[in-house]
């Protein structure tokens, strides 16, 4: 029996990109496929429709994390047993999409990452800016000792998820921006999943989305206070509602 995927995109301003991103989805991969919109300003929700892809259209730009927020719940709403998210910016390779899933499919994952860093050559020859390969190291190699996982990046914007995971974690109270995903991650070590990742391109280019320098180191400080709430959570010292385990 055949597993049931969704793949859904949180998309903005991503009309230059979201038709080579839908295009290198492999063609026997059996999915749906839905694009959030965030109220792009150009071309986005008209190139998807073309493309014969269902787009949610959000009246108001949310922010990165409300945007993932829409993609779960309608994905929840359906029978997927597996989410996929990944960025229509074509930073990440769509043909990785098989190889994400297998590990969850073959019961050894709940969560699954795109790797763009399988070395430091990779990735500054695909274009990933100095800056954010430095604080992208340290980050991860922070991540990992204090979550006690083993992963090539934690911030990665191309992910797949067993059903379960989005039915348990409380993303709901999750913030808008781009430490949602930080959050989630984190979220996922305390809730006690299992994370593991593949290595994808990175690709960089004037058209991919990217965060703009100040906004990155605010995510870098609300990643290591998301950290700090779960050491504290995890000692008994705090209660806080994106670690609640009664969140529905």
């Amino acid at each position: 029996m055949k597993t049931k995927i969704m793949i859904v995109m949180p998309a903005y301003n991503a009309a230059k990109t979201i038709g080579a991103t839908f295009q290198s989805i492999p063609q026997d991969l059996d999915t749906k496929v839905i694009v959030v919109d965030d109220a792009s300003q150009d071309e986005t929700v008209s190139i998807a429709k073309a493309l014969g892809l269902e787009v949610i259209e959000r009246n108001q730009n949310g922010g990165y994390g409300a945007n993932q927020k829409t993609c779960y719940l309608h994905a929840l709403k359906t029978d997927a047993e597996i989410i996929v998210m990944i960025h229509p910016d074509y930073q990440y390779d769509s043909r990785m999409i098989p190889a994400l899933i297998l590990p969850i499919q073959c019961g050894i994952c709940d969560i699954m990452l795109g790797n763009r860093i399988r070395s430091r050559r990779d990735a500054l020859e695909g274009g990933m800016p100095l800056y954010k390969y430095v604080a992208n190291r340290i980050l991860t190699i922070l991540e990992n000792f204090l979550l006690g996982q083993n992963l090539g990046e934690f911030h990665s914007g191309m992910r797949a998820y067993r059903r379960e995971v989005l039915e348990k974690i409380p993303w709901q109270n999750n913030s808008d921006e781009f430490v949602f995903d930080q959050q989630f991650l984190i979220q996922s070590t305390y809730f006690k999943f299992r994370m593991g990742d593949v290595p994808v391109p990175a690709r960089y280019f004037p058209e991919a989305s990217s965060i703009q320098f100040w906004r990155s180191c605010r995510y870098g400080l609300e990643t290591l206070w998301t950290l700090f709430l779960f050491i504290l959570v995890k000692w008994c010292l705090i209660r806080t509602k994106i670690f609640r385990h009664d969140h529905k």
